[in-house]
């Protein structure tokens, strides 16, 4: 089945948006992750320290686009995301990985995406490497109907200044750090805090996309930040309060703003949870996000 298909990659992110623009706008919620990326790196170029930063497209007999993927993760071991495709497309994907490995060496140490296409992938590459496929996380994505209005909070919202940058990097890595222990695994076993770099942070600063929920002497308190609309989506995240803050409504009266804002401006609004979270599951749904897919993290052993 496989054979009907073609697998075509490339390094170029505008080049990737010319082809399968198109088809990432038909789907543009569950598509978020791969058009964010595509869109950052024509914009700003891919990272220079990424050892893999390529985007695929998947077209099937009569020459549709059958599926996207892509290649930039920047933690180990920089596993290939999956976006919805055929079976029959997942199958060409994995066997084109094949491929790679034996043609230059490009190993997979896991899969991330939506499913059935990462199981398929993933079940392809472990069988050719002899190893087992192991599930590191489940995710779930959610899209905002209507807002329901969080509590009043005493503070209030504001943009992080540039002088603040280091406090902002200092929160979203403690972000991933907290989301593993939360999701009940160990600190430094999911979610990867190093790969967040300062110049994301000057990235997000420049694209003015972190928030910071302040109290009446504009001391931070909670940091909240979003991805720039692609194809009329924009993803919310990280979401962090420091411990000594929580359970206060912070967090809820910050992404209700926040959604609000962008709702308000004409995107649909996203944000993705560890399902193995209670606390941000129970806080998004009530500000009213409904799930709409599920992802997942995929490694080999």
């Amino acid at each position: 089945m496989s054979s009907e298909y073609d697998v075509w990659f490339t390094d170029d992110a505008r080049a990737f948006l010319a082809r399968a623009g198109e088809h990432l706008a038909q789907d543009p919620v569950t598509g978020t992750v791969v058009s964010t990326t595509a869109q950052r790196y024509a914009d700003h170029g891919a990272p220079e320290d990424l050892p893999y930063a390529w985007f695929a497209v998947v077209s099937g007999p009569t020459g549709e686009i059958d599926g996207v993927a892509m290649r930039t993760a920047p933690f180990p071991p920089y596993p290939p995301y999956l976006l919805a495709m055929s079976d029959g497309a997942a199958e060409a994907l994995g066997h084109a990985l094949v491929a790679r490995r034996e043609e230059s060496g490009e190993e997979v140490g896991g899969i991330n995406g939506l499913r059935p296409a990462s199981d398929i992938v993933a079940r392809i590459l472990a069988s050719d490497a002899g190893t087992e496929v192991c599930v590191s996380m489940h995710q779930r994505l959610h899209e905002l109907g209507t807002l329901t209005p969080a509590r009043p909070v005493a503070g209030s919202l504001r943009p992080v200044r540039d002088d603040e940058a280091d406090l902002a990097l200092t929160w979203i890595r403690e972000f991933f750090l907290d989301a593993n222990e939360q999701a009940g695994r160990a600190r430094n076993d999911g979610h990867h805090a190093d790969h967040f770099s300062r110049a994301d942070i000057e990235r997000k600063l420049e694209d003015d996309v972190l928030r910071f929920w302040v109290d009446e002497e504009d001391r931070p308190l909670h940091l909240t930040g979003w991805n720039p609309p692609a194809y009329g989506v924009a993803r919310v995240g990280p979401v962090f309060t420091p411990k000594e803050q929580r359970g206060k409504g912070l967090a809820s009266a910050a992404v209700a703003q926040v959604s609000a804002e962008l709702q308000d401006a004409g995107n649909r609004v996203i944000l993705f949870t560890d399902q193995a979270n209670p606390t941000s599951n129970a806080i998004y749904q009530a500000l009213g996000y409904e799930a709409v897919a599920d992802t997942i993290e995929l490694r080999f052993a």
